[in-house]
């Protein structure tokens, strides 16, 4: 939990100008929740944008100093390699209110 602590600190701190470029760049703003259930916690992140799907797989493509930090952190904080994301669908949308 210090790790995940320290990298969200960072992300909203010393490196927050390229956590925001690098979203801009991709033409997505990225919000991320951090959720305490009886089961665990959970991060939920979500991806608003005119392409979020072609953004999430570019973030593991980039080859800059900033998402090489960020990718090596997501794989030590949540064990997930971003250049290679699960198989399988990406989340669906099933309802929003701004709609």
């Amino acid at each position: 939990m210090a790790h995940f602590e320290d990298f969200i600190g960072k992300l909203n701190g010393e490196r927050k100008a390229e956590f925001v470029a690098s979203r801009k760049k991709r033409g997505v703003r990225e919000r991320a929740f951090h959720q305490h259930t009886p089961m665990g916690d959970f991060v939920i992140v979500t991806l608003e944008g005119d392409d979020p799907a072609g953004a999430f797989a570019k973030f593991g493509a980039g080859d800059d100093p900033f998402t090489k930090w960020f990718s090596a952190e997501v794989a030590s904080i949540h064990g997930l390699d971003l250049s290679a994301p699960p198989p399988g669908p990406l989340p669906r949308l099933v309802i929003d209110s701004g709609a």
